[in-house]
């Protein structure tokens, strides 16, 4: 198994891309695994969040170079990078659509579409040893794993343009002055505060969780009133919920509240 996934107290799971997965996760098998693990969190009812993290040096390494060398001798390079890509990037759009919390625990090194896994994430926590890398230009590649929108969102468009034309790699901090990531810790409390952000943003509405994503993801690409109008129809939506019922009535009693 590439991955493996604990479930803990709160409605939270762990999912841990293995060694040497995390090292070259992106053959065809192992991208369909991860699809699979992570799918089946999101398809798990009993969960409200969920933590993805690696191993050792690599959160996700990204491609494996040797199969590339392979198939671009066979000739069958094309089909295998179509293949991947649609593996990932139907589980991207859901990871953004999910109403489940996905936190990113950045233990290593993120790298190309692994890269695009680390941004997908509602939250990002980084250890120490974390790094983002774009690997792209230098395989003489574009950009891939949703990055070329995802990272202009958390850090800007001409900062996002020299990260990829400069090849650049971020540590921890400059990930974190840049916002990139969200928080950095040491290696020790990393998976706690991981948890620990994925309990308590999971602890909220379903329907609070979902459309916050879907809002904040349509804002960037709507003209003003169509955004009031999408913001009407969910919290509209929302307030005939049970979950709004219950809310109130904690308010007015002085507790916490506690959603289905």
């Amino acid at each position: 198994m590439a991955l493996t996934v604990e479930k803990h107290a709160g409605g939270v799971a762990l999912v841990r891309i293995e060694a040497e997965a995390a090292k070259n996760a992106f053959d065809a098998e192992t991208m369909q695994e991860i699809s699979d693990t992570l799918n089946a969190q999101m398809d798990d009812h009993d969960l409200r969040a969920f933590i993805l993290t690696g191993t050792g040096r690599f959160f996700s390494a990204g491609a494996d170079i040797n199969a590339f060398e392979q198939h671009l001798a066979a000739g069958t390079i094309g089909p295998l990078v179509d293949e991947l890509t649609t593996i990932l990037h139907p589980l991207l759009s859901r990871l953004r659509t999910t109403d489940k919390v996905y936190v990113a625990a950045l233990n290593g090194a993120a790298a190309g579409a692994g890269l695009g896994l680390a941004l997908s994430a509602d939250y990002r926590v980084a250890g120490p040893d974390a790094k983002l890398a774009a690997a792209f230009f230098r395989l003489g590649l574009t950009p891939d794993g949703g990055t070329t929108w995802l990272l202009p969102r958390l850090v800007g468009l001409q900062r996002t343009k020299r990260f990829f034309f400069n090849n650049e790699t971020w540590g921890p901090e400059t990930a974190l002055a840049y916002g990139a990531v969200d928080e950095v810790v040491d290696n020790d409390e990393l998976l706690d505060r991981a948890i620990e952000v994925a309990r308590k943003w999971g602890s909220w509405s379903l329907r609070s969780r979902r459309a916050t994503k879907q809002l904040l993801d349509s804002q960037s690409s709507l003209f003003f009133d169509p955004q009031l109008d999408f913001e009407q129809m969910l919290i509209t939506d929302a307030a005939m919920s049970d979950d709004f019922k219950e809310g109130v009535e904690a308010f007015l009693k002085k507790r916490d509240p506690e959603f289905s």
